[in-house]
């Protein structure tokens, strides 16, 4: 037998994987280069000064392909080109001149005056385009580096900003959208995100993260921040003995290895949350993998060393004390999208409106200000689902107030389908995207809706349907009950046309099922764009007809056999 390696020979060291506190800071790939050589926060004195002034042209393509995401910008693709050529063409080939543009909204706060600031971006600056985002920022689009100064003076003038809001960075903080005034609220996160956001975001010791870093806190009993996906994540629960705190939460994520997060176990005080952050944010920029982009997130670094052992170092190297034990969070009781009227614990009223996937205008932004200054209140909150919240209403202004935003194409009682219909941006704009998303869920909807309408067998109480123009997952579809990711496939005629790969069952912490779970994927089960009011009409009435009694949807689907699927 011929002996491959001789005794005694020691092994071969393990490939560095570029944790900073292991192998050094010697970058091992171009992106890592590219931090290295300069912080992607300096690019804006750049963009101020000779790339506004010179244009596009002028822009260096390690700024334009990299450190401007930390200002919230990317190019948008090219109008035209086909979803079959996503894969086929260069960066460069598929990128207009023109710029999304992605607001940071922390927490989702707005003032009717910012909204108007915006709006008034959105109308002058990028066409009158402008999406709710499914991370509670507003995205614009059309937007000429030669105006990005002046969009910046605007925002930070009524306290806005696009610090951060993309790149290797700590990304907007998701937020309860109902902080400070819901009835049942446990804690009010507020004070947590604002320190957060005040300390770290823009800091240079947070700017270079192996890859995007994402927070999320509620203190809302319905667990409203979509928390099991995100990097980062703190839950309200009240300790037996030490009172009101947070529930920690780690190394979530999607993309193409979606990995839900999990609980360390600890009870967090309010007081020391912004710490805690520090702490676990720190962990992942030293010991975080960097040598590969596509393992570059903390849910891989988590998976490798699992909970006992991230808690121990988190402790002993990074906060220098225990933190105590904690309780999970109860099951939550309703669903966390807010959707409809509700009574604040002041006495006026939070009222969710759904535009149809996120999609709005700066003309309608602007319209919405109006509505709701009318009522006399100047308060609003985008939320983790593409929604956006009128804040503090009064009794006698809720009737007259949902009438004239559904007038703006804003509901305030969405049907089945609608209310949790997501679909990311989709071919329209994003150069990873191979099928349309936003018109064509919008339209499905519509078409979905109108086929059930007269259904007379039992719908499941909530049934969320997410749309992907790509193999990434924006738009969650991994934990919808009915998840589509962007394909082209070839139909019955022999015709390669735009389609989806389905997903299904998938679900976060919610009122029907109380733990989250990944959605299924039946093998070979695809659906052509056209063709998708038709299935979902097919596979809700097969859950109708063979679903056991209060059984939701998520928990039907993955026990079906898959003809009851197809």
């Amino acid at each position: 037998m011929t002996q491959t390696t001789a005794p005694g020979r020691p092994k071969r060291a393990a490939k560095p994987q570029g944790q900073w506190k292991i192998d050094g800071k010697a970058p091992l790939n171009h992106n890592e280069e590219l931090k290295a050589a300069d912080d992607g926060l300096n690019v804006r004195e750049r963009i101020e000064q000779i790339y506004a002034l010179k244009g596009f042209d002028s822009i260096d393509p390690d700024d334009l392909h990299g450190r401007f995401r930390w200002w919230g910008l990317y190019t948008q693709r090219a109008q035209g080109i086909p979803g079959g050529k996503t894969a086929t063409l260069e960066p460069h080939e598929l990128e207009d001149k023109y710029f999304m543009l992605r607001v940071r909204i922390d927490g989702g706060a707005l003032s009717t005056d910012q909204l108007r600031v915006i709006a008034g971006i959105s109308t002058e600056f990028a066409r009158d385009t402008a999406d709710f985002t499914d991370r509670q920022n507003i995205q614009l689009h059309w937007v000429d580096v030669v105006d990005v100064p002046e969009i910046w003076r605007r925002l930070e003038a009524v306290g806005l900003n696009t610090t951060e809001a993309c790149g290797d960075v700590p990304r907007v903080i998701l937020g309860s959208p109902v902080a400070g005034i819901a009835k049942n609220e446990i804690i009010d996160p507020t004070p947590v995100i604002q320190e957060i956001a005040r300390r770290y975001v823009g800091n240079p010791d947070f700017s270079n993260l192996p890859r995007k870093y994402k927070t999320a806190i509620t203190g809302h009993p319905n667990q409203d921040v979509v928390h099991e996906i995100n990097d980062f994540a703190l839950i309200g629960v009240e300790h037996p003995e030490l009172g009101v705190g947070y529930d920690l939460w780690v190394g979530g994520g999607l993309s193409a290895n979606p990995r839900l997060g999990e609980r360390l176990g600890t009870f967090v005080r309010a007081e020391i949350a912004a710490d805690v952050w520090e702490a676990v944010t720190s962990i992942f920029r030293d010991y975080g993998y960097r040598r590969l982009r596509n393992r570059a997130r903390l849910k891989f670094l988590l998976a490798d060393w699992g909970t006992e052992k991230f808690r121990q170092i988190l402790q002993d190297e990074y906060l220098g004390f225990e933190l105590p034990d904690g309780p999970p969070a109860h099951k939550p009781q309703d669903a966390g999208d807010h959707c409809g009227v509700h009574e604040q614990k002041d006495g006026r009223f939070f009222i969710g409106l759904t535009p149809p996937v996120g999609r709005v205008s700066g003309t309608i932004l602007n319209k919405l200000a109006d509505l709701v200054e009318a009522t006399g209140s100047t308060r609003l909150r985008t939320t983790p689902h593409q929604k956006i919240i009128a804040l503090d209403i009064p009794a006698d202004h809720v009737d007259a107030f949902t009438s004239a935003v559904q007038e703006l194409g804003l509901d305030p009682f969405p049907g089945l389908i609608k209310r949790s219909a997501i679909a990311c941006t989709g071919i329209e704009f994003c150069k990873l995207a191979i099928v349309d998303t936003k018109d064509t869920t919008i339209e499905a909807v519509k078409q979905i809706e109108s086929r059930l309408a007269d259904h007379k067998g039992k719908l499941p109480k909530a049934l969320s349907l997410h749309v992907n123009g790509c193999p990434n997952s924006c738009a969650r579809i991994q934990t919808a009950d009915i998840g589509l990711k962007g394909q082209l496939i070839t139909n019955a005629q022999g015709e390669q046309v735009s389609g989806f790969q389905v997903h299904l069952g998938g679900t976060l912490a919610g009122f029907e099922n109380g733990e989250a779970g990944l959605g299924r994927t039946v093998r070979g089960l695809k659906v052509a764009a056209d063709e998708l009011p038709e299935y979902v009409e097919r596979v809700v009435k097969s859950y109708s007809r063979k679903s056991e009694e209060n059984e939701s949807f998520a928990a039907w689907a993955h026990r079906a056999d898959e003809e009851d699927l197809v």
